[in-house]
């Protein structure tokens, strides 16, 4: 199982992202990115860190007796990822990022940036 923990819901994402993410862990399940206040001060996001590690934990609990390949695709605000993905790495759960090609669209004076997805990367 593939829980992404992003502000990009898998319904957004491209055909060949959620393709090589169910090759890699079948079952793919959007995991709402908390908000985090600017204001918060380290206290408050190792907390945040340590909820969502044990949220994360439920889920792959669910299908321990399946032999899945679990992960977490996380990308969001750097400080809470930062705190959760080693919360979640000592406790040898793998993390991913999506890495993406930026292609710029001109037209006129509006410059449009287009991501496309090339590949996931462990954290």
């Amino acid at each position: 199982m593939l829980l992404n923990l992003s502000n990009h819901p898998i319904t957004t994402w491209e055909d060949n992202q959620l393709n090589a993410a169910r090759t890699a862990y079948g079952t793919v399940v959007d995991l709402a990115f908390p908000q985090v206040m600017p204001e918060a001060d380290e206290t408050d996001i190792d907390a945040l860190a340590q909820k969502y590690f044990h949220v994360v934990v439920a889920h792959f609990d669910q299908c321990a007796n399946e032999n899945c390949s679990n992960a977490v695709h996380i990308q969001g605000e750097f400080t809470f990822c930062f705190r959760l993905v080693n919360l979640l790495k000592k406790s040898d759960i793998e993390c991913i990022a999506s890495t993406t090609k930026r292609e710029v669209l001109e037209n006129g004076n509006q410059k449009t940036s287009v991501f496309s997805f090339v590949k996931f990367r462990k954290y």
